[in-house]
């Protein structure tokens, strides 16, 4: 018995490893092989949950698509994994980290350019693409990311000038300007700012407010005592309360809004005793002129009432699966180098996953052109054109005025 147990012992060990082997040969294929995963990161809760339905239905609806047209190399890809940034530093990184650790081969979002800087190198750290449909303080542009963090919505260096351009068009030769105290804020008071003093505009107010401050009697004080033509507000959900106090202290001042208060709902926010207190006002916000993407989410989604950034956050997700395509892997470290390539355009316009797919499986180069335009990654993953809509508050209650495109190499 003692001459014979040692052999087996043998042959039991060099199966274990060999086992081993093939098992661990297996794991490494099957992560190379398995269905591509988002990981989303947005606001569920917090002052910008109001954002969250339709940053959801955006992604569904893209992965929807993609998996209409065969799913990512071949597979479907299963419902994003969801997680809350909630509009506060340490939870958004902790589900950041948690969105790591479900190992998801890319993640939308986040919503506010604020948590994403609270993020980025927890996400983009870890070699994972990050790409944001919403996010447009210029600070992102800088960001040591390692090339990782990519987005589809407009530095505010874009949105400021379309807004200043607005007041100016609409009449306005004085402004009194209010932004949050953040990089969302400054980045976009700044731009509107300097287009204004391009124009000739008098700046009468440039004043910055904290977003957790229960008194805004000074800046309230400041802008009634200028009496400007125009105010421009630059806010989160928090300037509903700077919008009644103004209009409670009766300025004779037109408001004039950016995306973070782009709700159909504002007046009765404002004053839900005299919603109409803000007719005239008129707002800007990262858009598209894509009336068949509109229809096309609002049949996939009955109960949405809220398309804020819906386009450029469905480019997210579109651009990264087309890069997973043009570079043959869901590998992020990999797939990365093509998410610039997918744009340009030196490719062959293309408007749709399939379509894209199709062109580069003939092994053409493509220039994806977006639901929300012309995206053109630059060297930081900036988009350098975009198109804006113009919403109003009026007779007619909330409506789209039209649309503008703004283009950095115009």
């Amino acid at each position: 018995m003692t001459t014979n147990t040692r052999p087996v012992l043998a042959l039991t060990a060099t199966a274990l490893a060999a086992a081993l082997a093939l098992t661990s040969c297996s794991d490494s294929t099957n992560a190379e092989d398995s269905a591509f995963t988002y990981g989303l990161l947005y606001p569920q809760t917090g002052s910008l949950a109001f954002l969250g339905p339709p940053q959801l239905s955006a992604v569904e609806y893209a992965i929807s698509q993609i998996n209409d047209a065969g799913g990512i190399l071949g597979d479907q890809v299963p419902p994003p994994i969801q997680a809350d940034e909630a509009g506060d530093n340490a939870q958004a990184n902790e589900a950041a980290n948690s969105l790591v650790n479900d190992n998801v081969n890319a993640v939308i979002g986040a919503a506010a350019s604020a948590m994403t800087q609270a993020t980025y190198d927890t996400i983009t750290g870890s070699q994972i693409v990050q790409c944001s449909g919403s996010n447009t303080a210029p600070e992102l542009s800088d960001i040591n990311d390692g090339g990782y963090f990519f987005r589809t919505a407009p530095s505010d260096l874009m949105a400021g000038p379309v807004l200043a351009q607005q007041m100016v068009e609409d009449g306005h030769t004085s402004v009194a300007i209010v932004a949050r105290a953040d990089d969302y804020g400054t980045g976009y008071l700044t731009a509107v700012e300097n287009e204004l003093d391009s124009l000739g505009i008098d700046v009468l107010v440039s004043e910055t407010y904290d977003p957790d401050s229960t008194n805004f009697g000074a800046v309230i004080d400041g802008v009634y005592r200028a009496d400007a033509d125009a105010i421009a507000l630059i806010s989160f959900e928090e300037g509903t309360q700077l919008m009644a106090a103004l209009i409670e202290s009766e300025v004779r001042s037109t408001f004039y809004l950016t995306d973070g208060l782009n709700d159909p709902g504002l007046g009765e926010t404002v004053a839900d005793n005299r919603p109409r207190a803000i007719d005239g006002t008129t707002g800007v916000a990262p858009s598209a002129d894509n009336p068949e993407f509109n229809e096309g989410l609002r049949e996939f989604d009955p109960e949405l009432e809220a398309f804020q950034f819906t386009p450029q956050i469905f480019d997210c997700v579109t651009a990264v699966a087309l890069a997973a395509e043009s570079a043959g892997s869901p590998d992020p470290t990999v797939y990365v180098e093509h998410l610039p390539e997918i744009s340009r355009p030196e490719g062959t316009e293309c408007t749709t996953f399939a379509e894209c797919r199709d062109l580069l499986d003939q092994d053409q180069s493509i220039d994806y052109q977006g639901t929300s335009g012309n995206i053109d990654f630059d060297d930081n993953g900036d988009p350098t054109s975009a198109t804006f809509e113009l919403f109003h508050f009026g007779e007619d209650g909330y409506e789209i005025l039209g649309y503008t495109d703004y283009s950095l190499q115009d």
